[in-house]
């Protein structure tokens, strides 16, 4: 029940922003003048910018207290005012539609014969025509703040990526109460292929690795063999010493000796628990690898530690693993273990969703914004025209509608876009990466903003004109 009423609670936070951000057309409606020569209302553009402006003051509030590298709480709360501020941006610049469309509607007289008549056409209804082109800017303004909040999001992904094994290495978590079925699974799928053996204590056996300047968690102390430590090392020739350990990292300082610290099940709770000193030996990680200790088995089982199967781990220096394999693995695992590939950072790609459906939405708006408008076909046929300058006319004037909403669209989303991205790549670990830089899609954004009209023009084509009476 909780998940439903959240689920619930954030379909109807979407919607009211949704409803926030369409307010523009109902702005741009309600502003619009009758005619081309009526002027707009100074008080209109007035309370427009004053809601632009607060829109905008609200985004930047909150993306200056979210510019420092620091940890921050699990809150919606930032994320929340600056969509909130993002939307009401969008909305205060309603008004600025007709206006635009005035403007060009009285002031095109240097412009070619088509687009001149074209704006003019525009601008005769705008009480009309204004909501779809303002339609046009909203959808585009979203799928640019999208885009450009994409492109932070995925450069701050990639600088926080830990990777969890060596690139190419196909890691196998086993179900240590029941490794034969992981076993099985990887020697069918895999055959003759070596395998590493990754072990962990028994519980409630707790062991916690240290070097002498750093510490390492039990999750980065690796126990096996001399496979699972060619895997680590990379170096198939690497001496390999049951009675010392071989610390895998490429920080500077002393890393000669390792601590283990453990806890047998019988020691009454609150003894000390046991520590023993071994050498090391130091080795830097292969180009990729991960920084760990390496503990021999023997040496783990000496000290009367329990170890049980945990891993099993195919070195890509052996054997290069593909994709295919994983899912295979997988598949035939079910619920007794998990395949794990390193395939390195990989990117999502998820919210092209929100830009792909932005697009049709905008295309739409400046269709509708041609058919609202007055349609001069039946005019240029009486007066002689052909139909195939109807068409063009009809083609230019959607064009037209297109531009007049992707333009300013495009500019209101790239501001969005830059201040939603600073809470937006906020991070909640108390040591936080530091934020990267990250390259705005201004090639994809400008080209987005051409293609619309281009494409509202081609789809504007296929309008029949109208007949002769």
């Amino acid at each position: 029940m909780p998940d439903l009423v959240s689920l619930i609670f954030f379909l109807a936070l979407i919607g009211g922003l949704v409803m926030l951000a369409c307010g523009a057309t109902v702005f741009a409606a309600e502003t619009a003048p009758r005619g081309r020569q009526g002027r707009m209302h100074s008080g209109h553009l007035v309370a427009g910018a004053w809601v632009a402006a607060a829109g905008l003051t609200m985004m930047a509030l909150v993306a200056w207290s979210t510019h420092e590298d620091v940890h921050y709480d699990d809150s919606l709360f930032p994320y929340l005012a600056a969509v909130v501020g993002a939307t009401t941006f969008v909305l205060g610049l309603g008004p600025f539609v007709p206006w635009l469309l005035g403007v060009l509607g009285r002031g095109g007289a240097r412009l070619p014969a088509a687009l001149r008549l074209s704006a003019r056409h525009l601008a005769d209804r705008r009480a009309r025509t204004a909501p779809a082109v303002a339609a046009t800017m909203i959808a585009t303004a979203f799928a640019v703040a999208v885009a450009t909040m994409a492109a932070a999001g995925t450069a701050q992904s990639r600088a926080q990526y830990v990777p969890q094994a060596r690139p190419g290495a196909l890691v196998v978590r086993l179900d240590t109460a029941r490794p034969a079925p992981g076993i099985a699974a990887v020697r069918q799928e895999l055959p003759g292929t070596d395998v590493a053996q990754g072990l962990t204590p028994v519980h409630p056996f707790d062991l916690t690795v240290s070097t002498a300047d750093s510490a390492t968690s039990s999750s980065r102390a690796y126990i096996g063999d001399q496979a699972l430590l060619r895997y680590l090392t990379g170096d198939p020739s690497f001496p390999y010493d049951e009675s010392r350990a071989v610390a895998v990292t490429s920080e500077q300082g002393r890393h000669d000796t390792v601590t283990i610290e453990y806890s047998a099940p019988e020691d009454p709770p609150g003894e000390p628990r046991i520590s023993r000193t071994v050498p090391a030996t130091v080795v830097p990680p292969p180009v990729g690898g991960v920084e760990a200790v390496f503990l021999p088995a023997k040496l783990v089982l000496g000290m009367g530690v329990k170890l049980e199967l945990e891993a099993l781990i195919v070195d890509p220096s052996l054997h290069r693993v593909t994709a295919a394999d994983r899912d295979r693995v997988q598949e035939r695992l079910g619920e007794s273990g998990q395949a794990y590939l390193e395939e390195g950072f990989v990117p999502s790609y998820g919210w092209l969703l929100f830009p792909g459906a932005a697009v049709p939405a905008a295309l739409a708006g400046a269709l509708a914004a041609t058919v609202r408008s007055r349609r001069p076909d039946r005019l240029l046929l009486r007066a002689g025209g052909s139909p195939a300058a109807a068409r063009g006319l009809t083609a230019c004037r959607a064009a037209l509608a297109a531009a007049c909403g992707a333009v300013p669209g495009a500019v209101a989303g790239c501001v969005a876009g830059l201040l939603l991205a600073w809470p937006f790549t906020t991070s909640v670990d108390w040591d936080p990466v530091p934020r990267v830089p990250f390259e705005t899609p201004w090639s994809s954004i400008a080209l987005a903003t051409v293609a619309l009209p281009v494409l509202a023009a081609a789809v504007a084509l296929l309008f029949r004109p109208g007949r002769r009476p």
